[in-house]
This record gives C-alpha cells, structure tokens and sequence, in this order.
C-alpha cells in the first residue's frame, strides 16, 4: 500500500469498517474484463473472515464462480467531501475494505442457507432469529466468500495535513 499513513491493519477497526457499509462488490473473472457486481452481504463469525450474499438460483455471476470462484471484493463508506481554498486542498473522507477470496455456494442443505441468509438479516436489521418461506429457498442461492487477504484504508480530517 503506497500510503501506509492511511493503513488500517488492526482487524477490530476492519471489522467495525465492514460493519459500516452497505454494499460490497465483487468482481470476478470474465472473458475480456472483469465483472463486478454490487451486493448485499452478511458478516459470518469467528475465523477466517466470511461474507455471505445471496442471489437468484441462475445468472451471469454464477456462470462466473463455476468457471473461476477466485474473486475479489471491494467496499466502501463514511464518505465526506472536505473542501479546500484551493483545487488540490479539497479531499474526500473515506473508509475502504479491499481483498480476495474464494466464492461458494453454500452446501445445498436448507440449514446452511439459512445461516448465510441470517448473516445478510443481521447485518442490515440486527442480530434476532430470522424464519424463511422454504419455497423461496429453492429458488435462492447463498454464496459464501471465505476471505483470503483484506486490506483496509481511511481519511479522515485531522489524521494527517492536507
């Protein structure tokens, strides 16, 4: 990382950072360019640092993860233009997750998808127990990103001199 001023390496402060967002995107692997999604995620538990996200039973990202589940993700929040007196003193304050890992269905047992789909509830509606209409489920994939390597960075004003 070019700006190890900007580093967050303290996992806690990650995690807190990941907390904080609302969309992650992932980016997987196409024929010319990559293909980058914006999805809504859960936050699994313990170790190693896992994401869940949930789709419709086919598409072109799962056509994506068949051929090539290795992917990466981005996201980012805490946004605030800070305006300067002059072009270059104006910044933008941020909060940034970045990194990769392999993509998976979850196992096709009914349970497993429910805790995925119970880690996307939590993160946008709290921790309580979740019930799900098992006839949607069939027509719901729950993808699992176990996470291989994460880099995280902030601006925020004060921490350095414009």
């Amino acid at each position: 990382m070019r700006r190890k001023d900007r580093e967050i390496t303290d996992e806690e402060q990650i995690l807190g950072m990941i907390r904080c967002c609302g969309v992650c995107r992932v980016a997987f692997h196409d024929a010319e360019y990559p293909y980058i999604v914006p999805l809504n995620f859960g936050i699994g538990e313990g170790k190693p640092l896992t994401l869940y996200f949930h789709c419709a039973a086919e598409g072109k990202k799962l056509d994506l993860m068949q051929r090539d589940n290795r992917v990466s993700f981005e996201m980012d929040c805490a946004h605030r233009l800070v305006t300067g007196s002059r072009a270059c003193d104006t910044t933008m304050e941020y909060e940034s997750v970045c990194g990769n890992g392999l993509l998976e269905p979850c196992g096709g047992q009914e349970k497993e998808q429910e805790q995925g789909l119970a880690r996307v509830m939590a993160h946008y509606c709290g921790e309580k127990p979740y019930e799900f209409d098992a006839a949607l489920l069939k027509h719901t994939v729950v993808l699992k990103l176990t996470v291989h390597t994460v880099t995280a960075k902030a601006l925020k004003k004060g921490w350095e001199a414009l």
